[in-house]
């Protein structure tokens, strides 16, 4: 959750409650998710649920060490193509995505918040590998 109020402080706390509940219930049982730990500790992880990054996060304590780039590298040696939305206003984020090699697929408003988002694809195919609904 830290990690998640650093990024995305521009989130109400009743969306953020909302979300938390929505994660555990209904996206975690869906997805592989793999955990970085340092000395017993969980430092962060990723979620994939098909090619879509569900949820990349990394305790501030452990930002800028590489473990969200082994995680991201995790999912990109199992999927190749990925595609996730990041807010527009998320600049850690963006940075992030930005220095992996994610390139911007399209903008569109997150209907709850109102908020830009961004779709943003990797590897070959990363817009293909989207759900096509």
């Amino acid at each position: 959750m830290a990690a998640s109020r650093i990024a995305t402080p521009f989130l109400s706390e009743r969306f953020m409650a909302e979300e938390r509940e929505r994660i555990r219930s209904m996206w975690l049982p869906r997805a592989e998710t793999w955990v970085a730990e340092h000395e017993g500790a969980v430092a962060g992880f990723v979620s994939l649920i098909g090619h879509e990054v569900g949820g990349l996060f990394v305790h501030p304590d452990h930002q800028g060490r590489g473990v969200g780039r082994a995680l991201m590298d995790q999912a990109v040696r199992l999927r190749g193509s990925l595609f996730l939305d990041v807010f527009e206003d998320n600049a850690i984020g963006r940075r992030f995505y930005d220095r992996y090699g994610f390139r911007l697929v399209r903008e569109h408003v997150h209907e709850e918040t109102g908020r830009n988002q961004l779709r943003l694809t990797y590897g070959e195919g990363g817009e293909s590998a989207e759900p096509t609904a």
